[in-house]
């Protein structure tokens, strides 16, 4: 049994093809991330980056994040999403 775990522990893991593969955002996607081409990872880190910048996470349920003017259109004009919901939301402002 300690053998096996022990190959396990010692494999690489490799990115997903699909999430390093870079896309363009629409129009409103770039207002928050910006225009360029750029993998799924690295858009939820601009989001993210840009939902601590302007303190859109709500302060009592954590999970929830504020839309400004900015995100509303991205969020198909919620006002509030789950952080859950927000990833299926920015997925469909990407080509």
């Amino acid at each position: 049994m300690a053998k096996k775990k022990a190959k396990k522990a010692g494999k690489k893991r490799k990115p997903n093809a699909a999430f390093m593969k870079p896309m363009n955002p629409t129009a409103q996607l770039a207002a928050v991330i910006g225009s360029g081409a750029m993998p799924r990872t690295e858009v939820t880190k601009k989001i993210w980056h840009y939902i601590k910048r302007n303190s859109l996470q709500d302060k009592k349920n954590r999970r929830m994040i504020n839309a400004d003017d900015k995100l509303k259109p991205v969020f198909g004009g919620k006002s509030q999403v789950s952080m859950f919901e927000m990833t299926k939301l920015v997925n469909k402002h990407l080509k």
